[in-house]
């Protein structure tokens, strides 16, 4: 038997080019043209095959080395039909041996790409495949389609969208704002103009949630079509590290090959045990989504985003609302101050909330289903017509078998990534619910984007300072970058800048005065680190905030900035001056 040398093809004139990946360890039988290592250039990533079939007897480079054409990889033991010397391998295609664009240029370089699967003489079914077509995995195969990739879509619902746009955000929204027309109507008799009381048609109102979800979807799969992204429904699971099992509605299987991954597959409400699951009047949010019918007495366990946003359209809808919450305040992630004129408006409108009290058991029975509680501020009622269990999501990391690929997967399901959203093992991708907190549809699109430009080739990573939070409750909540909470736990210095709309002529116009807006500022630089905004629209304007954090804002960029007026989005601008010392609407007595 011959022991033959491996070297590094000619790939472009590259020098230095990283190891990314090792694909073998010594001692490993390999077949001709099975890939050794994996390295990635500015322009492409690409497998170093072997030139022969047989036995690895040493690998001469290590993780993160940077090799050059001609340098050795590895030595081979070939088997004895192929012991005459192995002809040198074959270089990739021009694709991934493109030249380097010039120096100074002054236009932007094409987008650059990744070497097809060709390129590493393996034949693979596409170049990236990406699990889940939720917000997350359909602009990070857009995205790699765009960029001249072969790309698969695997989506477990019948449309793509995934939960977001099929079971949760989308719908969720479509609904709320039925019971915001509701809330309207009701608050126009305080100036004069009086509707008759509102018949719900919840068939219509199912199906108009349902044509918002549709509309969408349907566009989806058309730009999909566009793009060329086959899409494919059914469940995968990871079956090595460059193969995928996908089971479809029938419970037939196909396996499909790939050189990237991007899992996508999102997360999943938790189900808290105690609760009679197999009992329909016990929902989880995707159930309650359904509007099966209006309870009279509804409980929703869970004062969170989901719990509150839920209520707040079964609330419009006519149902006597209870919600109980095991934290001290309602919607935990905010400032304490944000969450005050919720909580206010929610008292005002008949829904029961009970802080720092648990269910400590449900039973279902004939009239309903019987809880019991437990805690600082216990309920009135104690039977109720239906239960929404909203305590939060967890990670479907743990249900894609992600150990036949090699991939790391922590104990609630999430995925730990580095700064180009890959997992430990370098051809794969993670990104959005999956990866960590927070578990935000806008999130998870700017991370599939990401993770399918860097399969590219591109030189990008995740340096992203904020990301906005919001509720969609009535008045909306929305927070960005540090909140006052966290600052004071930190013990940072800064100085708030805060505009009550009260003081606002457009909120006053709109008999929504019970909002504000807020800004956090660094005491030594005067930039703008957090903000949060309560009050009617606040999700449309908190996008101001995060760009002028994003931006490096001061306060004066913030207060120079003209504002129209009259609008909300003023309030902005107001607050700045409020912590600038510079307001006129409102008299603030100078501190002594």
């Amino acid at each position: 038997m011959a022991e033959i040398e491996v070297k590094v093809p000619d790939i472009g004139g590259h020098d230095g080019v990283p190891v990314i990946e090792l694909l073998v360890k010594p001692g490993d039988t390999v077949a001709k043209d099975q890939g050794l290592v994996t390295l990635e250039s500015d322009k492409a990533t690409m497998e170093v095959p072997s030139s022969v079939a047989g036995v690895v007897k040493a690998l001469k480079v290590k993780l993160n080395d940077a090799v050059s054409t001609g340098d050795v990889i590895a030595i081979i033991e070939a088997d004895a039909a192929a012991s005459a010397p192995a002809p040198a391998a074959a270089p990739p295609p021009a694709a991934a041996a493109a030249p380097a664009p010039a120096a100074a240029a002054t236009t932007p370089a094409p987008a650059k790409q990744a070497a097809p699967a060709s390129a590493t003489n393996h034949s693979y079914d596409c170049d990236v495949v990406v699990i889940g077509a939720g917000p997350g995995g359909y602009t990070a195969a857009f995205r790699a389609a765009d960029l001249g990739l072969k790309t698969v879509l695997v989506e477990r619902y019948a449309s793509l969208g995934g939960v977001c746009l099929n079971v949760g955000c989308i719908p969720s929204k479509a609904l709320l704002h039925a019971a915001e027309v509701i809330d309207e109507a009701a608050h126009a008799n305080a100036y004069g103009i009086t509707f008759a009381a509102p018949k719900i048609d919840l068939d219509k109102l199912r199906s108009y949630k349902e044509a918002v979800v549709g509309q969408l979807t349907k566009g989806l799969a058309g730009m999909a079509k566009q793009r060329k992204v086959q899409a494919l429904q059914g469940t995968a699971t990871f079956a090595s590290p460059n193969t995928l099992s996908i089971v479809d509605a029938d419970g037939k299987t196909q396996v499909l090959s790939f050189a990237h991954a991007i899992i996508a597959a999102g997360s999943q409400a938790v189900k808290l045990p105690g609760f009679p699951w197999d009992d329909t009047r016990v929902m989880d949010s995707t159930d309650a989504l359904d509007l099966a019918d209006v309870p009279k007495k509804l409980l929703v366990v869970g004062g969170g985003i989901i719990g509150l946003e839920m209520a707040t359209v079964y609330r419009g809808l006519g149902s006597e609302v209870t919600v109980v919450e095991f934290m001290p305040q309602l919607i935990p992630g905010a400032d304490p101050d944000l969450v005050k004129p919720l909580a206010a408006r929610l008292k005002t409108q008949g829904v029961a909330v009970h802080l720092k009290t648990k269910v400590t058991d449900a039973k279902a029975g004939k009239k309903g289903i019987e809880c019991t509680f437990e805690g600082d501020s216990i309920p009135d009622a104690k039977v109720f017509d239906r239960v929404l269990v909203a305590v939060g999501r967890s990670a479907n990391g743990g249900k894609l078998a992600c150990e036949k690929a090699g991939v790391t997967v922590g104990e609630r399901g999430l995925i730990p990534v580095d700064a180009q959203m890959r997992t430990n093992v370098p051809h794969i991708f993670a990104i959005g619910d999956l990866v960590g907190q927070p578990m935000l549809a806008h999130k998870a699109t700017h991370e599939g984007k990401l993770a399918a430009e860097v399969i590219a080739g591109e030189k990008k990573e995740w340096v992203a300072r904020v990301i906005p939070s919001v509720a969609y409750t009535d008045p909306e909540i929305a927070w960005v970058g540090v909140s006052e909470t966290e600052a004071k736990a930190k013990g940072l210095k800064v100085g708030v800048g805060k505009f009550p709309w009260a003081a606002s002529g457009r909120a006053i116009g709109l008999g929504r005065t019970e909002g504000f807006t807020k800004l956090v500022f660094d005491e030594a630089t005067h930039r703008v680190i957090g903000g949060g905004i309560v009050g009617v629209h606040a999700g449309e304007l908190i996008s101001e905030v995060a760009l002028a954090i994003e931006m490096g804002c001061e306060v004066e960029d913030i207060g120079h900035t003209i504002h129209p007026h009259p609008t909300l989005s003023e309030s902005v601008g107001m607050a700045a001056e409020v912590y600038d010392g510079t307001i006129t609407d409102l008299y603030i007595p100078k501190k002594k």
